[in-house]
């Protein structure tokens, strides 16, 4: 499979991409740009959709607007190019940003977070509708892609700078989480597990930072496909388009193509023939 380059924007870390299921697009940000970009499939066009301050992730909210995460713990709603924060900020992240959210099937939210500098660890949130804040993690290397199982009954969360992608079991009416396990450990010199999403069939695709390549994963863990992308930092994925079998993959590093590659800080699409999962509106504060 040839990754199909849609949009080039140069991004010096593209992350999040993410399906708009009414508006038919799909969203993605530059995360220390703070610019949130969109492309529309049917029309063939993209562009900048906002910029302000960084953005780590953002998920779509059941009335469609969008639910940025954004640096110090603050939440805000961006409807109609106004940004409304909903949550200021959340204590002890005042040196740290959220880096990847997900919605869960009840519309709570889980974001993790990173140091500024890389140098201090991050931690796990949980949100929950009525903006309630859960510290669920700490010691956290890198925060990065989540996803659920088919039946909602366990959880993945990434922590990249341990290159591990965990799974919990999950409990879909409190959103607790627990018994954590190892389901992929990257190989030592063979980059850092990222953002990633899961398909109709129950399969893991995992963007690997620093290794030019999206990883397909069986339910138990096994490596099944890698698809290789002109693109040393490929660092998230999601399934989109009308009957969702088109995978759009953000990558990073297009501050400098030399040393990246030169699809670094493109957004990519390949069809895989293979139907996602339709990703939760989260419910916060609504």
């Amino acid at each position: 499979m040839k990754p199909e380059l849609i949009a080039d924007y140069k991004c010096e870390v593209g992350e999040n991409p993410l399906w708009h299921p009414t508006e038919k697009r799909v969203y993605w940000v530059d995360i220390p740009r703070g610019r949130i970009y969109y492309y529309d499939p049917a029309r063939k066009e993209h562009g900048l959709h906002f910029e302000g301050g960084a953005v780590g992730g953002f998920t779509i909210q059941a009335d469609d607007s969008l639910l940025l995460f954004m640096d110090k713990g603050a939440v805000a709603v961006l409807r109609g190019g106004k940004l409304t924060r909903i949550i200021e900020s959340i204590p002890g992240e005042e040196h740290h940003r959220f880096n990847d959210v997900i919605a869960d099937p009840q519309g709570r939210v889980f974001g993790g977070t990173i140091a500024m500098t890389l140098d201090k660890p991050g931690r796990l949130y949980r949100i929950d509708r009525d903006k309630k804040v859960t510290k669920l993690l700490d010691g956290i290397g890198i925060s990065n892609g989540f996803g659920f199982t088919l039946d909602h009954k366990r959880m993945y969360y990434t922590d990249s700078k341990a290159g591990k992608i965990y799974i919990f079991d999950y409990d879909e009416k409190t959103g607790n989480i627990g018994n954590q396990q190892v389901f992929v450990q990257a190989p030592h010199g063979k980059g850092l597990p990222d953002g990633m999403t899961v398909d109709s069939q129950g399969f893991v695709w995992s963007a690997r930072w620093d290794d030019w390549a999206l990883y397909r994963y069986s339910p138990m863990g096994i490596e099944e496909q890698r698809i290789e992308f002109p693109a040393m930092q490929v660092s998230s994925a999601i399934f989109g388009g009308e009957d969702l079998t088109d995978i759009y993959v953000t990558t990073a590093g297009g501050q400098d193509k030399l040393k990246h590659g030169p699809g670094a800080g493109a957004l990519f699409r390949i069809n895989v023939g293979i139907k996602g999962m339709p990703e939760f509106h989260s419910r916060i504060g609504m």
